[in-house]
């Protein structure tokens, strides 16, 4: 081929226009880069991202967030505050943050009542908190509180055996009322016998009384509820401590049986050495419900079944088909006899009523809720911690508190960071390391200096 002069022009065109087409590509995508910001959560609990929960948290905040991050001017320790933040920031982009140095403005420290480095100050609306620690429970707790109109107050019963939020015993409710405080709700106890309910209650919490309440009280509780008081009232198997016209004020009454799973294949794989553990795997939509995505457990429950439709009762959670209410004690070899009171599963343990209420009954509340259980252990210290049963607890209170939208920020465990050997696998593994490797590679270099002597 001939390269004339005409040619030759042209291939150096050529060359200019593709220089100049290849710096346009390269400055669109830097521009790109900076409108744009695509980023992949690999880890296995997606720990990197904010949880669902955090999401609906944001877009329940009409009002622009403002926080101050006080920190020293270390890049490293920036780079980490801004990559936490800007995941909140991604979500809502009027959630504005500042990483300010308390040494250089000190004027605004002092505004914020800041006293040492670390501390992070959130506003919103005309309200503000101090942090000590970025996290997102931290923060998105945080924004929990600061967005409640006004503190909810919850009132535990005493003074009949009542599980207490107080004890730190494995049977006591002080790990969720740890929870609760952190989520702003103001967590009381009160005995009947001082004075009448408080009238400033949001939610009583009855938790399994095991000594016979007197008429006065119940006439308390009865006189709560009939002006619209919201209620969180579990009981145990056994007797009902004189509360059957509370019961029959809700439409409900409780089986006096214990309810029981003997699936074998499901107590093993959960690890369940008692058929009166009662895993719930499944749950019936509702607020409460729709953001639990693990099981729950429930040791020696009782069931429950509405009676009226007075109210209306939506099941939060329930036994698998296969478990049913055993009428008789639980001993030996249990199994389902219809003849002697038996009451074939699936069986409710949590029921949510719900029901208008008149501008004379409260005229601060369009409907009054109430939640029954027939378990009150699910939340005891004890068990909190199994699957979502301190989810399911927060959920359940965080609905009769009317705050719908502002159910459940969970912790994000980190599952992927310890790996879980058994003596065979360490065995095989020290094995392969320590004398099946080593043999390899002596191997390897004795053929190879072999093969190389023979040549």
């Amino acid at each position: 081929m001939i390269i004339t002069r005409k040619i030759r022009l042209q291939l150096q065109l050529q060359k200019f226009v593709f220089i100049i087409l290849l710096l346009l590509a390269v400055g669109m995508l830097g521009w790109l880069s900076q409108q744009n910001s695509v980023q992949f959560d690999w880890t296995s609990n997606k720990r990197n991202t904010l949880s669902q929960a955090s999401i609906d948290l944001l877009n329940t905040l009409m009002e622009p967030v403002t926080v101050n991050v006080y920190v020293q001017d270390d890049e490293t320790v920036r780079a980490a505050v801004e990559e936490i933040l800007n995941r909140y920031k991604r979500v809502k982009p009027d959630f504005n943050y500042r990483l300010i140095n308390p040494d250089i403005d000190f004027e605004t420290a002092q505004l914020d009542n800041i006293k040492r480095y670390g501390q992070i100050v959130i506003k919103y609306k005309n309200s503000k908190e101090i942090i000590t620690s970025l996290g997102e429970q931290k923060i998105s707790n945080a924004l929990l509180r600061l967005s409640r109109a006004g503190q909810h107050k919850l009132v535990f019963l005493q003074g009949h055996g009542e599980r207490s939020p107080v004890d730190d015993s494995n049977t006591s409710y002080s790990k969720l009322a740890a929870q609760l405080t952190e989520k702003g709700f103001k967590v009381e106890t009160h005995h009947l016998l001082r004075s009448e309910i408080p009238t400033d209650t949001t939610v009583l919490v009855i938790a399994a009384p095991d000594k016979t309440l007197l008429e006065g009280e119940l006439e308390h509780i009865k006189t709560y509820i009939n002006n619209g008081g919201n209620v969180f009232w579990m009981m145990e198997p056994g007797e009902m401590q004189g509360m059957g016209g509370i019961a029959e004020l809700l439409g409900i009454r409780f089986h006096d049986g214990i309810v029981v799973d003997d699936n074998a294949n499901l107590r093993n794989t959960l690890r369940i050495a008692h058929p009166a553990m009662i895993p719930v795997l499944d749950y019936h939509q509702h607020a409460i419900t729709s953001k639990l995505a693990y099981n729950t457990l429930f040791p020696i429950a009782r069931g429950i079944k509405q009676t009226d439709d007075n109210w209306n009762s939506t099941v939060i959670a329930q036994s698998l088909a296969r478990s049913w209410s055993e009428a008789s004690e639980l001993g030996g070899e249990t199994a389902f006899n219809e003849d002697e009171g038996d009451i074939n599963g699936p069986i409710t343990l949590i029921l949510a009523l719900e029901r208008v209420i008149t501008a004379e009954q409260h005229a601060n509340k369009a409907t009054q809720r109430v939640v029954v259980a027939g378990d009150s252990d699910f939340i005891a210290n004890s068990y909190i911690g199994a699957g979502a049963n301190l989810s399911l607890g927060v959920n359940i209170l965080s609905w009769l508190a009317g705050d719908d939208d502002l159910i459940t920020v969970e912790i994000k465990n980190a599952p992927d960071l310890q790996l879980q050997l058994d003596d065979t696998e360490i065995l095989l593994i020290g094995v392969g390391f320590f004398i099946v490797l080593p043999l390899g590679l002596l191997t390897t270099g004795f053929v190879i200096w072999f093969k190389r002597r023979k040549r």
